[in-house]
């Protein structure tokens, strides 16, 4: 803001100044107006001098010597128009600089500023304002309506809707029921309702984001470093050619013209600027990146390694299948399946409870029952026998009705989990349950590949039967089975030899494969927080189909970057070429310059925004579904 306010005032003097001196010309006070220009130009000359020989002792110098050669030179030679000239254009580019970096950096800054710091904690049947910071894990908490939820925990009220979009980049509100997981940063979008505190405000999810958009701001990318690098040529390359047009036309305008026309005051911002756009444009979409260093070496990645449960697929059991016999009704069976299954603690109990009470049903409180270890069970549910589990538990010797044989036979070729049930001694339905392949994975994949992606592998600790099922419905390049966390880094250092490569996880078993990749994706979204820690990027919604458009991302930001560098310089280099041979005035060729580098910036604030295939993410699930 200070900055800004100098540069502008900069601007201001150096514009009044060249008007004023242009008025004194009109009248043909030629030695004022050289005076005129001369005083607009030196407090710029002064300010840069000051700027220059401070990066200068911090080991950095920049092509703004150039400029600052060009106002000296301009004055010593008696043309002090074209030096307030080039100090205008100066200031004014560094206008655009403040104004092109504001831009870009908005959406990360909104993130940061929105840091929830008030809680309304519930003790004793009262409610206390409190600060943030002072939660902890455990603590009962009030969200009002349109609140942001000050720290993460897990909902106390039947139902709840939240707003995501500022964590996930998801425009709708989320329907939560009780035991969901919420997350610090989003807002309560519905009535108030009560969840408790399951990490402090300091571990939870937003303090994490806005930890990450930190590092993000100040981490600098191999190209920004490079375009530095290639930036400190171009001063002995401009006082070279400077001399050579001197010394072959004996015209000392002609290299004074040089100069003027080599000050790419803003120029190599264009990377910079570029880079921070695509951070905040990933942003955007709940993707982030953690610095322009991993966006850069995002768009380089050749090999994309994916764990499997979590990540390619939901990480949890749902219902796949439900199959019931004639003169069954498909709902009371799952009510009484439900209602016994409350009584097991098998793993997978869980998810038919929840969804039969997601689905609104009452559920009976079973009596008498008897758990047949690694089988089933049965029980007495609302003075019926019900028996659930294995084909052998439930049907015996007897065959398969021929109503549940097509479902069972495509068990077969499945990795879910079938069960059979049974009703006052009849079979009444069948059932398969499995961790299902997210539904916009086929269409990422595919994406992935036509990014440029040229293998795709699947590196997980299940076994090789439920793996290959997974992998073959996907097309998946090559998968590795049975693979322990030391083997998945194996498997990643590997890979690497041959060509970029990353890889995209969301368990703390991944991190240490995370961490070794090229580039590290981490499925945050359900707060995994050694991966997130880990990786390089995380994708803070749930879906896979924003890694494709990460990639997408960081090639087309590394693009632009690139072609407003290159175009920017060549641009530069050709204007010097007409200055040393005389066609460009010194006056003139400070505006053709200034021209060029606001083309360049233009050019690189598209990074803020342009085609990519995330257009049709929305329509995934249903696209995915046609490819199965």
């Amino acid at each position: 803001m200070i900055a800004g306010s100098i540069h502008l005032a900069f601007l201001l003097i150096a514009l009044a100044g060249t008007i004023v001196g242009l008025v004194a010309q009109w009248y043909d006070w030629v030695p004022a107006a050289n005076l005129i220009w001369s005083v607009a130009t030196v407090p710029v000359v002064v300010a840069l001098t000051i700027a220059i020989v401070r990066d200068f002792r911090a080991g950095r110098l920049g092509v703004d010597a150039i400029a600052l050669v060009a106002m000296v030179a301009s004055i010593a030679m008696g043309e002090p128009l074209a030096g307030a000239v080039v100090a205008m254009m100066y200031t004014g580019g560094n206008l655009l600089e403040d104004y092109a970096r504001g831009k870009a950096e908005r959406d990360l800054k909104l993130l940061r500023d929105r840091t929830p710091h008030i809680a309304h904690r519930l003790a004793g049947g009262k409610v206390t304002d409190i600060a943030a910071d002072e939660i902890v894990t455990g603590d009962e908490l009030l969200v009002r309506a349109g609140e942001l939820l000050p720290v993460d925990g897990y909902l106390l009220n039947e139902r709840a809707k939240v707003d995501e979009a500022a964590v996930t980049g998801e425009p709708l509100p989320e329907t939560r029921i009780k035991g969901d997981h919420l997350r610090s940063g989003t807002v309560n979008a519905g009535e108030a309702f009560h969840y408790r505190a399951s990490a402090p405000a300091s571990n939870s999810t937003y303090a994490g984001i806005v930890r990450m958009v930190e590092k993000a701001q100040t981490a600098k990318a191999p190209f920004i470093r490079m375009a530095d690098r290639f930036a400190l040529l171009l001063l002995p390359a401009t006082l070279l050619v400077a001399a050579f047009a001197w010394w072959l036309s004996a015209d000392h305008m002609r290299a004074l013209a040089v100069l003027v026309v080599a000050t790419p005051c803003p120029l190599i911002l264009a990377a910079p600027v570029a880079f921070i756009g695509g951070v905040s444009r990933a942003a955007r979409a709940g993707i982030l990146m953690k610095g322009s260093g991993a966006l850069e070496a995002l768009a380089l990645i050749r090999t994309a390694i994916f764990d499997k449960t979590g990540t390619l697929t939901e990480g949890g059991a749902r219902l796949i299948c439900l199959e019931t016999a004639p003169d069954n009704d498909a709902n009371e069976i799952l009510r009484l399946l439900a209602s016994l299954e409350q009584a097991s603690h098998h793993v997978l109990a869980e998810t038919i409870v929840g969804l039969a009470r997601t689905n609104g049903m009452s559920l009976s409180t079973p009596t008498n029952v008897r758990e047949f270890r690694g089988s089933g069970l049965e029980g007495i549910v609302a003075g019926r026998h019900v028996r659930a589990g294995s084909r052998a538990l439930v049907l015996g010797d007897d065959e398969v009705p021929t109503w549940a044989s097509s479902a069972a036979s495509a068990r077969q070729g499945s990795s879910g989990l079938a069960i059979y049930v049974s009703v006052d001694g009849r079979i009444a339905a069948f059932l398969l349950l499995a961790d299902a392949i997210r539904p916009e994975a086929p269409i990422a994949l595919a994406q992935l590949h036509a990014a440029g992606i040229s293998r795709i592998i699947m590196v997980t600790g299940d076994d090789a039967g439920t793996a290959s099922t997974v992998a073959s419905s996907l097309g998946i390049d090559e998968v590795y089975a049975d693979r322990s966390p030391a083997e998945k880094l194996a498997a990643v250092a590997a890979e690497q030899l041959r060509q970029p490569t990353m890889m995209v996880g969301d368990g703390i078993n991944d991190a240490p494969a995370l961490a070794a990749a090229d580039i590290g994706i981490a499925m945050g979204a359900r707060g995994a927080t050694a991966s997130s820690e880990a990786a390089d990027v995380v994708i803070l919604v749930e879906r896979i189909d924003r890694v494709p458009y990460a990639v997408e991302i960081a090639r087309r930001t590394r693009q632009i970057a690139l072609q407003s560098v290159v175009a920017g310089l060549a641009l530069s280099g050709i204007a010097m070429i007409f200055a040393a041979l005389g066609y460009i005035t010194p006056v003139a060729g400070a505006l053709l310059q200034e021209g060029i580098d606001i083309a360049v910036i233009v050019n690189a604030l598209r990074a803020l925004s342009g085609p990519t295939s995330r257009g049709s993410a929305e329509g995934s699930a249903l696209l995915a579904t046609r490819v199965q």
